[in-house]
């Protein structure tokens, strides 16, 4: 259950209106980085979350914080737009402030699809898409998803700070920097608590690894033409899962044979000389095995 409040987490009190950077703003909304993002990463990773206590509630608490902030945002853009004025060379070519407002820079849907206010869309008025979300049940791989997102948020919110004067946005954005900082540091501790609780390790996830090849877990492989790539921690020494030694592969040498396309079903029509034989799979769109045999069954053309 969520309640709500009609009381915003901190002020979103712009001085005057400004239509371009209302635009701008959009993107902290609706953009892969942006709060609709972090808001609906962290709430399905919370209902995706099997183990009931100290992680779960943190990721509800930091999901539902996230929802205040799409609302301040939201309505910091909603009040940016409010009475949007016209330049005089807009005016007079469209005769109407509103429309002068739009071709000044105004997103263009902030008017004709909203009435005047935010979308859920970023800063060129894509739609948010929820394929921007990480939550993958590993609480490892998602909290280091976490501060990778927070981190970008933070970077966006930066800059967008240098892009207004307006002391209104910039006291909201103070705020919202300074919760973006903590986000950080907060998922950055609960890596270490899941390390330090034996929940997880440094390698997400932890199986597997009896099974791998381990001399290819433990080398860089120098493939590009920079020479200084062996200088890092990562090239020499213990590893950060304290399992491994970091090496370095001066010279590396493919290990599989001359890659190749298989030959291609003829029914696909791809350009083909014979050069390597003929098909081995079936045409696509059939099928075989058991769903195969029941539709050949039920087929009446088939004898």
């Amino acid at each position: 259950m969520f309640r709500h409040t009609d009381h915003l987490q901190f002020d979103a009190k712009p001085e005057k209106p400004d239509p371009v950077y209302a635009r701008k703003l959009q993107e902290l909304i609706g953009g892969a980085y942006g709060e609709m993002t972090v808001t609906m990463q962290y709430l399905f990773q919370g209902w995706n979350c099997r183990m009931p206590g100290k992680y779960k509630d943190l990721i509800m608490d930091i999901a539902t914080e996230e929802i205040g902030h799409v609302e301040m945002i939201a309505t910091m853009v909603a009040r940016l737009l409010e009475g949007a004025p016209a330049t005089h060379s807009t005016e007079a070519a469209a005769g109407d402030p509103v429309v002068a407002a739009v071709l000044a820079g105004m997103d263009p849907q902030q008017a004709i699809v909203s009435g005047g206010g935010p979308t859920l869309a970023d800063s060129n008025g894509v739609p948010w898409n929820g394929r921007f979300i990480v939550a993958s049940g590993n609480l490892l791989a998602d909290f280091r998803a976490n501060v990778a997102a927070e981190s970008h948020g933070r970077l966006q919110t930066a800059r967008l700070y240098n892009m207004t004067d307006d002391p209104g946005v910039k006291d909201m954005l103070r705020f919202n920097l300074a919760r973006d900082t903590y986000h950080q540091n907060m998922w950055l501790a609960a890596i270490e608590e899941l390390k330090a609780d034996g929940v997880e390790e440094v390698v997400t996830p932890a199986a597997l690894q009896d099974e791998e090849y381990t001399e290819h877990a433990e080398t860089l492989w120098h493939l590009s033409d920079g020479t200084a790539s062996d200088q890092g921690r990562w090239a020499f020494g213990t590893a950060p899962d304290g399992k491994h030694t970091n090496r370095f592969l001066a010279d590396p040498q493919p290990l599989g044979e001359k890659g190749s396309a298989p030959a291609p079903d003829p029914l696909l029509y791809a350009t083909y000389d014979g050069s390597m034989g003929k098909p081995r799979s079936t045409a696509l769109g059939t099928e075989g095995g058991l769903v195969g045999k029941i539709k050949d069954t039920l087929d009446p053309t088939k004898p």
